[in-house]
């Protein structure tokens, strides 16, 4: 199958409403949470990125917002990779990979340091993530350690940081 990954555009928005809703038992809630950080100060819009097929249907999604880490030294910018899906009948080909590695590239290529995720345990890792807590950052979440991971984008980012992350409202649509 060819695709090709790219950064979204105005005519995509029906297609990655409709990846996250299929992708996710609770889809609805995700879409919601795309179109509210699309429409905020937290959006970055090089940083949504789409897998598109040949004939144009989106199969995939990747999104990548600002989100804050608190210290007590002050807040700092951090990037939020959430969420990623793909379409039901195109999952489990490497297609959420290759947008994980073309949605890492473009943080790094736009000076970002680092980004926290929320996800599976077995997944992430591979691209680099490690428990956030191993950085001495808190996930704002009750969540077992090995699904809240941050990797660092430029080596030694999280260095002598120490703090808890907080999402922006948007995320609080997500159940």
């Amino acid at each position: 199958m060819n695709y090709i990954i790219r950064q979204e555009n105005s005519n995509d928005l029906q297609g990655i409403r409709e990846v996250n809703i299929k992708a996710f038992e609770n889809g609805e809630n995700e879409a919601r949470l795309v179109d509210l950080v699309r429409n905020s100060e937290h959006f970055i819009p090089g940083l949504s990125l789409v897998a598109e097929k040949e004939d144009g249907e989106i199969i995939g999604h990747i999104l990548f917002s600002t989100i804050h880490l608190v210290t007590i030294s002050g807040t700092l910018p951090t990037l939020g990779l959430a969420p990623m899906a793909v379409k039901p009948g195109y999952q489990m080909e490497g297609i959420g990979s290759e947008l994980v590695i073309a949605g890492l590239k473009a943080c790094k290529a736009l000076g970002f340091k680092h980004v926290f995720v929320l996800g599976h345990p077995n997944f992430y890792p591979k691209f680099g993530f490690s428990p956030s807590k191993t950085f001495c950052i808190q996930s704002p979440f009750p969540v077992p350690d090995e699904v809240f991971m941050a990797i660092e984008l430029q080596k030694g980012g999280l260095s002598g940081l120490q703090g808890k992350i907080v999402y922006p409202q948007a995320f609080s649509v997500v159940s």
